[in-house]
């Protein structure tokens, strides 16, 4: 049993480096980002925001160009984009989060089967041996079974505190991805929407005097 616990250990240890890397390369300051785009949309660039969505990692810079694209748009269609894009990016965030979940969660049982499995080598002993049975061929049963118990305690516990870092990680990731999307949106159907409806009317007026 001690291999088997062993290697899922292994396992863990993989996929919780792996996930943290993963998580922290897509983990960005939303609120400094999205004033960026803004700022550039400001100025009339929004391909150049577009592009500086492209050269950013992470579900944020997705979600935000989803409905760049869409600018244009009506608020349906817009929201529509914005939903798709958060769903394409939500399960890679989650992605081997329930495989830690599940050896956190099968480390117990099994060390559990370690420990009958030691229980019955004991008793084996007793049988083989009967009132003769050695000290050494009883202890070597316990002490299995002990082992079981305490490595796959020792798994479980780090294994469940791993899975309960990330999934907070990924929540503040789906805050940030909710946050981004509804302001963008915002700034598209309302400030960036006005400001050209008041560049059009400028040039119609200056039009006017002109002639």
């Amino acid at each position: 049993m001690m291999w088997v616990l062993l290697l899922m250990a292994v396992i863990v240890l993989v996929l919780f480096i792996e996930r943290t890397f993963y998580l922290h390369r897509g983990q960005i300051k939303s609120t400094t980002f999205v004033d960026g785009i803004k700022n550039t949309l400001a100025k009339r660039r929004i391909v150049e925001a577009l592009t500086l969505c492209e050269e950013t990692p992470g579900p944020v810079a997705a979600v935000v160009k989803a409905a760049l694209i869409h600018a244009h748009d009506d608020e349906t269609r817009m929201r529509f984009a914005v939903q798709e894009a958060a769903v394409v990016e939500l399960p890679a965030l989650e992605r081997r989060l329930g495989s830690i979940a599940a050896i956190a969660q099968i480390a117990p049982m099994v060390g559990l089967l370690g420990t009958v499995l030691g229980m019955a080598t004991t008793f084996h002993a007793f049988m083989q041996g009967g009132q003769y049975a050695t000290a050494q061929a009883l202890s070597q049963g316990m002490w299995q079974a002990l082992l079981a118990t305490a490595g796959s305690l020792v798994l479980a516990i780090p294994a469940h505190l791993a899975y309960h870092f990330l999934h907070g990680r990924v929540r503040s990731l789906v805050r940030d991805i909710e946050w981004s999307g509804n302001e963008i949106m915002r700034y598209l159907l309302i400030d960036y929407r006005k400001n050209q409806a008041g560049e059009g009317s400028g040039e119609l007026d200056s039009a006017s005097i002109e002639s």
